[in-house]
């Protein structure tokens, strides 16, 4: 029996009018080599406003992983929030599987509206993309912001046992899971208090939703991302980093934090968020609020968490 309504497209319409009413539409661009970009853009661009791209990881769209940010954000940013190729609207025909890549076709999309500097905030994935524009392009990347984000990792990492997962083929089986099983074994490595007994039929219906589509090529993004990796080549950016990163990460742990700090010195911060895993978006908004905060304007400072170990609220 085909279904009446889905959760998961339900708050898809949700946030795509929290998204409108914040200042931002819809939009799309075609690169003119088979690569099609979405975005999230200004509806009105403001010249004294700084320009912020905020890019977002595996696990799904830009919507998801944004929301809770966008409201605060664009009172204060030009605010730009694409879908990364096979995710969300964004497709190319092209065979290309690099983070690389991914960072040229932003960069690309935001030429096309007039973008010529920016701040970039990549979480996981979206990190990796990011430190690539900002190895790529540094007369166009001011700062970046990178959470939890294993950009040092090497291939050898995962023979050594870092990692939860044994194999590149058992990290895409979790990471792009399609059975409930595997999405709640996606959730207990992502958070530091996993939600417990959710229903099945909500997990399928997020799996039938968001994780179905583009599974091959999502599948030769991680399997690129990982294969031949050496920390030795990865070059050595000089923006001001600000790394973020969950105090519990089980999917990329922390000494890839700390590795990265070492590997870009005086340049980055490294700001550690208690009792958060890896979804530290999720699970800890106003905590990476506060810090994102901080770090880009440089005007506001730290705020005291309260008792529950929460910050300031997003204003």
């Amino acid at each position: 029996m085909a279904k009446c309504c889905s959760f998961t497209a339900s708050r898809n319409r949700c946030f795509k009018y929290s998204f409108s009413n914040s200042g931002l539409k819809s939009s799309t661009k075609d690169l003119g080599d088979g690569t099609i970009m979405h975005c999230w853009i200004p509806k009105t661009h403001k010249e004294k406003k700084p320009n912020l791209i905020l890019i977002h990881g595996i696990g799904a769209n830009a919507m998801w992983q944004w929301s809770e940010f966008i409201t605060p954000l664009s009172s204060k940013f030009n605010l730009y929030v694409p879908d990364l190729l096979f995710f969300g609207e964004s497709y190319t025909t092209r065979p290309e599987r690099t983070e690389h890549f991914q960072g040229q076709c932003v960069m690309r999309t935001m030429e096309g509206y007039g973008v010529k500097k920016m701040i970039v905030v990549g979480l996981s994935y979206g990190g990796f993309v990011g430190y690539s524009m900002a190895a790529q392009f540094p007369d166009a990347v001011e700062k970046l912001v990178l959470g939890c984000s294993g950009v040092c990792l090497e291939e050898k990492d995962m023979e050594n046992g870092m990692f939860q997962v044994k194999s590149v083929e058992e990290a895409v089986s979790v990471l792009l899971p399609q059975s409930p099983e595997k999405l709640r074994q996606l959730m207990k490595l992502s958070y530091y208090k996993p939600a417990k007994n959710v229903p099945s039929c909500f997990l399928n219906d997020f799996i039938d939703v968001m994780c179905t589509v583009n599974h091959q090529e999502r599948k030769e993004l991680i399997e690129t991302l990982y294969n031949n990796r050496k920390f030795t080549d990865l070059p050595k950016i000089t923006q001001p980093t600000l790394i973020l990163w969950g105090e519990y990460d089980q999917i990329f742990p922390l000494e890839l934090a700390n590795r990265l700090k070492r590997h870009l010195g005086e340049n980055a911060q490294l700001a550690i968020i208690k009792d958060a895993g890896h979804a530290i978006n999720m699970e800890k908004p106003r905590e990476l609020y506060k810090h994102l905060k901080s770090f880009l304007l440089e005007s506001h400072p730290h705020t005291k968490p309260d008792s529950n170990g929460n910050s300031d609220k997003l204003d």
